[in-house]
């Protein structure tokens, strides 16, 4: 299946930040907080903020998101880790559906992100100060999380914030290793549909069984301009190059994704249905949908030539 986001993009200005300038860059992104005020997009999707009935998806895996923007909450017995956190408007939302499901909030030990967009990092400040855990970002996306999207190659402006800039506890890299009590999750830097786009791969185990789980985000192309004419992202098309072949070569068997759309999550699961980890062992579906984003990487590099 081919998901695309539909999203209105601004050109950025040449900024260019590394790791070594990152203390500088959190003071300089306080600053512009203080002088700014958060303007998130209305793209007028209601499936983005409207409620999911939250659910087990195998094992310590949990879904706690919206019905289509995916939040994973991963528990352990010495705290628990939640993966993306939708608009801004859904912290109290994603409260909830953790509580709903017998758990807190509060025993949150590790934010993570699979990428540096306002749809996925809306409520991150938010939560982060409601629980004292610790933010992991891949550090292609540190200065996005850090300037609350101002630097974004598509999105982004000087004067332009999408999300409340969050500090960043730890910056990972290609198969950096996050680790809370008896987890281990790998991070895999997956970079083109942001600079620091990134996929997480783990085992959770239930009573039957042990199952290795994907949370892909998907390499969907966000912008209508050739990969030549983005200055603030020289290395885009290579980026979608490598993204895509690195994911085809990956082995799991569980998998879901960033949006609930991307991987038919309303196909596979009902509210109210039985805990089945079986419905998400799709490798056709994966496959398809990279196959379905090779073929538009291809066509935009064979149209523009670059």
């Amino acid at each position: 299946m081919k998901y695309l986001c539909p999203l209105q993009f601004y050109q950025m200005p040449k900024i260019f930040l590394k790791n070594t300038l990152l203390a500088t860059a959190i003071s300089l992104s306080t600053l512009m907080a203080n002088a700014q005020q958060v303007h998130e997009p209305n793209l007028n999707k209601p499936e983005w903020s409207a409620a999911y009935q939250p659910f087990r998806i195998a094992g310590n895996l949990y879904y706690v998101g919206t019905y289509d923007l995916c939040s994973y909450l991963i528990t352990t017995p010495k705290g628990n880790i939640l993966i993306n956190t939708g608009l801004a408007a859904s912290a109290p939302m994603i409260k909830a559906n953790i509580e709903a499901l017998g758990f807190k909030l509060s025993d949150t030990k590790i934010l993570l992100t699979s990428q540096a967009h306002f749809d996925h990092m809306g409520a991150m400040a938010a939560i982060k100060k409601m629980t004292g855990a610790k933010l992991m970002v891949d550090a292609g996306d540190s200065a996005v999380v850090n300037d609350g999207g101002s630097s974004d190659y598509a999105m982004g402006g000087s004067d332009t914030m999408l999300f409340q800039p969050v500090k960043i506890d730890r910056i990972l890299h290609d198969k950096d290793v996050i680790k809370l009590g008896d987890m281990q999750i790998t991070m895999l830097h997956h970079p083109g549909h942001t600079k620091g786009s990134c996929s997480f791969l783990f085992d959770v185990k239930d009573e039957k069984r042990s199952y290795k789980v994907l949370i892909a985000n998907m390499p969907t192309i966000i912008t209508e301009r050739s990969f030549s004419d983005i200055p603030a992202y020289p290395s885009i098309a290579s980026d979608y190059a490598y993204t895509l072949k690195a994911m085809k070569g990956l082995s799991f068997d569980l998998w879901v994704a960033s949006h609930a759309s991307q991987f038919d999550l309303h196909k596979k699961h009902q509210s109210g249905d039985a805990y089945n980890p079986a419905a998400f062992m799709d490798r056709k579906g994966y496959d398809d949908n990279l196959d379905d984003l090779q073929k538009e990487y291809d066509q935009k590099m064979n149209t523009t030539g670059k």
